[in-house]
């Protein structure tokens, strides 16, 4: 499994947001994001939103930075990409 991390580009709540996916496996996804405090509530479905300043500590953990969109382009190749239309 490899734990991807984009750029963080998304303006929220006074931050910049990247995204955290596995290109594997969420069960994996969600053990690497709970063993490093990122917060179950940041589970959106296919990935994880996670704060700029948390990055380094995602990177030095093991995980590979990428743009979006290869981001994007090894989430679908995994399968577990949830298209706009069923996040409703």
């Amino acid at each position: 499994m490899t734990v991807l991390v984009d750029e963080p580009l998304w303006p929220a709540h006074g931050r910049l947001w990247a995204h955290l996916v596995s290109d594997d496996n969420l069960q994996e996804l969600h053990a690497f994001a709970s063993a490093h405090d990122v917060p179950a509530r940041a589970f959106d479905l296919d990935h994880y939103d996670v704060p700029e300043e948390l990055i380094p500590r995602l990177l030095a953990a093991g995980a590979e930075h990428v743009g979006g969109k290869e981001l994007v382009r090894r989430l679908i190749a995994s399968g577990l990409r949830v298209p706009a239309r069923d996040r409703r």
